[in-house]
């Protein structure tokens, strides 16, 4: 089965969420390749003892792989939510 390939509502944008993904993994301590931001799964998944591995991973049930996805993807949104409210408490101040 081929990777779903990621579509972005705004094109142009891949390098940006990928420099943001390694900017709020570094902020959650995880070492960070910023060329490679999507490596850092691996070191998620070693630390939630997911036995995730460069290539096929069939044998990965969901619910591991959605806690790899869930701790990458939370942190994302967290630091997204407090980024936009820093911005409207500073568009109010204004």
């Amino acid at each position: 089965m081929t990777r779903r390939k990621r579509r972005y509502v705004v094109p142009g944008v891949e390098n940006e969420m990928k420099a943001f993904k390694a900017t709020v993994m570094k902020g959650e301590g995880y070492v960070v390749d910023p060329n490679q931001p999507d490596d850092v799964k691996y070191e998620v998944a070693k630390e939630l003892g997911v036995p995730l591995q460069p290539g096929y991973n069939g044998d990965l049930n969901t619910e591991s792989a959605g806690h790899i996805g869930g701790k990458i993807g939370g942190a994302m949104v967290r630091e997204m939510v407090r980024l936009a409210q820093e911005q409207l408490t500073n568009r109010e101040q204004s």
